[in-house]
């Protein structure tokens, strides 16, 4: 015997020709696929390089961030002759709006010069790499991105130089 349905529930409900919309699902399963794949930020950092009859310059840096992140930049210089006083320049447009939370290793010099900040490491030597590492994080008012240049010197030379944009993220 068939129980009687609560009250306001009527056969209409009971009936399987009304289904759930899949729409929700298929805009959630869309949006979760497009930030696995690294589009809304959190791919490897994109490597750019020059190369010269001076030197060979790397840079790695992520390319798409969101706010408050915090990222990485490995800035690489082999010489290839003798280099009196490596400086590395970054641009004042590229740090505008973030934080630089450690730099490895320590600058026996820095100075802020030809609208960019400079920190110099002294004598480098022919085939032997010099890897400098920064730590930074993306400030909050920092919106749709940055972009300036690193730069290698000898004093105050430019030896190479490459740009660098970087998209941020709400």
């Amino acid at each position: 015997m068939a129980t009687p349905a609560p009250d306001g529930i009527t056969q209409e409900h009971e009936s399987n020709s009304r289904r759930a919309n899949p729409w929700p699902l298929v805009l959630l399963t869309v949006i979760l696929g497009a930030g696995l794949t690294g589009l809304f930020a959190g791919q490897a950092p994109v490597v750019r390089n020059t190369s010269n009859d001076r030197i060979t310059l790397v840079v790695q840096t992520p390319e798409t961030l969101r706010n408050g992140m915090i990222f990485e930049t490995i800035v690489e210089v082999t010489p290839r002759k003798p280099i009196d006083d490596l400086v590395i320049a970054v641009s004042d447009d590229l740090w505008r709006e973030m934080t630089i939370n450690t730099m490895i290793p320590a600058a026996s010099e820095e100075r802020y010069k030809d609208g960019s900040r400079q920190f110099s490491f002294g004598k480098a030597k022919p085939g032997e790499t010099f890897r400098f590492k920064i730590d930074g994080q993306i400030n909050p008012p920092l919106f749709a991105g940055t972009r300036g240049k690193i730069a290698a010197l000898d004093g105050e030379r430019e030896l190479a130089a490459l740009p660098v944009h970087i998209k941020v993220l709400p």
